[in-house]
């Protein structure tokens, strides 16, 4: 266990996100709304993640273990206008698991013969995850499937406990950021994060067509905002390689407080989505995932509405 891991085990206040809400989490709860101890909405077996973890490919059967376990963490240190699981990150409702519990989870999530662990929205129970992952550390991987909102040394915290880091790289805009998800600052801290886990992470791992180690990028279209999608593939390609693997996803529904927002409330435009995947062909980036328009769905959004 790394020194950073360490702090956040042993720290009585959480200051484990930007938000630094310094708050003693077993009498009160600061801005993600959660308590000490971790909250999940739901477990299950996910089949709608990228192909490369879940070994679920669309042009020729594939065999082994297939789908990803995925527990979703209740709460969230974002507050997206937007947000496709809004029910359950808005609030921190949900069941309560402790450290040896969640371990457990996990445990029995493998032996469905998942292809991976798939930690959804973790951010705010980054020392219960390292608590669950002492007790028990899977042979499959582990993805921290997160917002991006991320302090540095969080992600340092991780090393040896995540071997998949999925990560979502939302603006540039601060104001965009501010508006959207109450995070003005959101730009520079994912960037420095996303930094950081390729100091941990150099190279992408690959066992067939399956990633065993690595980072993903996602970046979510949303209405009107081309210009962000294209500033990050710049990013990506400048700081992080051409190489890196990059999901530009289609799937815009608005969903939570975004049918009364004046542009959330609109669908993305066909030409906005071609613009992205044209610029990731003009600076030649080869593992780019696209989405067709079908993805646009709230069928993918998973039923919160019981545990398993």
């Amino acid at each position: 266990m790394n020194k950073y891991a360490t702090t956040i085990l042993n720290a009585e206040r959480c200051n484990v996100c930007p938000r630094n809400c310094n708050v003693n989490r077993t009498t009160t709860v600061g801005f993600c709304g959660a308590p000490n101890i971790a909250v999940v909405s739901k477990i299950m077996v996910h089949n709608y993640e990228e192909p490369i973890i879940s070994n679920i490919f669309e042009d020729k059967p594939t065999t082994g273990k297939k789908g990803c376990g995925a527990i979703f963490f209740s709460g969230c240190n974002l507050k997206c206008l937007y947000c496709q699981n809004y029910e359950i990150s808005n609030s921190c409702s949900g069941t309560k698991f402790t450290s040896k519990e969640l371990a457990n989870e996990i445990k029995k999530l493998e032996a469905q013969n998942v292809a991976c662990i798939d930690l959804v929205t973790p951010t705010h129970f980054v020392k219960q995850i390292i608590e669950a992952l002492n007790i028990y550390k899977p042979k499959i991987p582990i993805v921290y499937n997160t917002s991006g909102y991320e302090k540095v040394e969080t992600i340092k915290a991780l090393e040896g406990y995540v071997d998949i880091f999925l990560f979502d790289f939302k603006y540039t805009s601060k104001v965009i950021a501010k508006e959207y998800s109450m995070a003005q600052n959101y730009p520079e801290i994912c960037k420095n994060a996303l930094l950081e886990a390729k100091k941990l992470i150099k190279n992408d791992v690959f066992e067939g067509r399956l990633l065993k180690k690595g980072i993903i990028i996602r970046h979510l279209l949303l209405p009107n905002n081309a210009k962000e999608g294209i500033e990050i593939l710049d990013f990506i390609y400048s700081n992080l390689g051409k190489d890196s693997i990059v999901s530009l996803m289609n799937q815009y529904v608005p969903m939570g407080k975004a049918p009364h927002h004046p542009v959330l409330k609109n669908k993305t435009k066909k030409l906005e989505y071609k613009l992205l995947v044209s610029h990731a062909k003009k600076l030649d980036m080869p593992n780019v995932f696209i989405q067709d328009e079908e993805s646009a769905s709230s069928y993918y959004t998973p039923d919160f509405s019981s545990l398993y």
